[in-house]
């Protein structure tokens, strides 16, 4: 064989592997320009998810969610609860669903008293935090997912982390803001005051949307009652306790979950919703108790068309926006 020939196989080779480089190397860049580092470690480490168009008795989804979807008239009642408290200031409870004589989804709760706990909101919009993360880093007693965030991880509504602004500077709000000043924390309703207003002063603080109980009553979600999805809510009580749920399950639109919140034995005078869908995450740790639940379902629609975001392994993904409650 001639050297020539020795060296053509290799050269082959050698193009090939270039070729794939390359590629590889413009798809990258392709996803880090449409998505940021939060895209780019989602693909790296396989945890992309896609929407998947779907029929409304399809088997994938919930046994809940196809009873949701089947009238728009299905509604649940809350079953038996109790508070149980596991330290000073701090309870927890699970609020049972009930529609058809059957539980459809079940309300992970958690009712803490500022007095002897703070609240911080953290990012981390590269997408390297899920929940096991910010409960260690943060050394939490509870971590939720917070409220929305853009393709890139950034904070979709304006927000305030350890006394820094991020998110939209220009952005209107009429629903909501949790917010955790040194004076006092509460959610403030942004039907009458500015949001610039209600997050001046704060050390951590988000907006996000809708408000799901109102304190005068008035109804403020218009979202497709066909939008299904795990939730996470931050409410307050009249005593100024801060309310935190997750829901383990995707049964509830928002306008269920406002309905059920209001007929609820909680108290509630204010409740905001936060982001939902598989981001739909809460863990606790204190005193020996611990809990851990993550999000697997969104479902949207579009005219006739429904889609659905599913997680066949329930695994926490990642959470750009975190709600943490610290020991004081």
């Amino acid at each position: 064989m001639a050297p020539s020939s020795w060296f053509s196989v290799p050269r082959a080779l050698v193009r090939v592997v270039a070729t794939v480089l390359i590629v590889t190397a413009v798809a990258l860049a392709g996803i880090y320009a449409y998505s940021g580092a939060h895209g780019l470690n989602h693909v790296l480490h396989g945890t992309v998810m896609t929407w998947t168009t779907v029929a409304a008795d399809d088997a994938r989804m919930s046994a809940g969610m196809r009873l949701a979807l089947r009238d728009r008239s299905v509604s649940a009642t809350p079953g038996a609860f109790a508070w149980r408290p596991i330290g000073e200031g701090f309870e927890v409870g699970e609020l049972a669903a009930i529609a058809d004589g059957a539980e459809v989804d079940r309300i992970l709760l958690a009712r803490v008293d500022p007095a002897r706990f703070r609240f911080v909101v953290r990012t981390a919009p590269a997408g390297n935090r899920k929940l096991d993360d910010w409960m260690r880093e943060l050394g939490a007693a509870l971590v939720i997912n917070g409220s929305y965030f853009s393709r890139s991880g950034e904070p979709d509504t304006p927000l305030v982390s350890a006394g820094v602004q991020l998110g939209p500077r220009h952005y209107v709000a009429n629903h909501g803001a949790f917010v955790a000043s040194v004076h006092a924390t509460r959610i403030r309703d942004l039907a009458a005051e500015d949001w610039h207003i209600a997050l001046n002063g704060a050390e951590d603080a988000m907006v996000s949307y809708p408000l799901l109980v109102t304190s005068d009553g008035t109804r403020r979600v218009k979202a497709d009652w066909r939008w299904l999805a795990n939730r996470s809510f931050v409410g307050q009580d009249a005593a100024g306790r801060i309310v935190l749920g997750t829901t383990t399950d995707a049964f509830f639109s928002l306008e269920r979950l406002a309905d059920f919140l209001r007929a609820a034995p909680l108290g509630l005078v204010l409740a905001l919703n936060l982001d939902g869908g598989p981001v739909a995450s809460q863990g606790i740790a204190l005193n020996g108790f611990t809990r851990k639940t993550c999000g697997r379902f969104e479902l949207a629609a579009q005219d006739d068309r429904l889609s659905l975001l599913y997680d066949a392994d329930a695994r926490c993904r990642d959470m750009p926006i975190a709600l943490a409650v610290l020991p004081k």
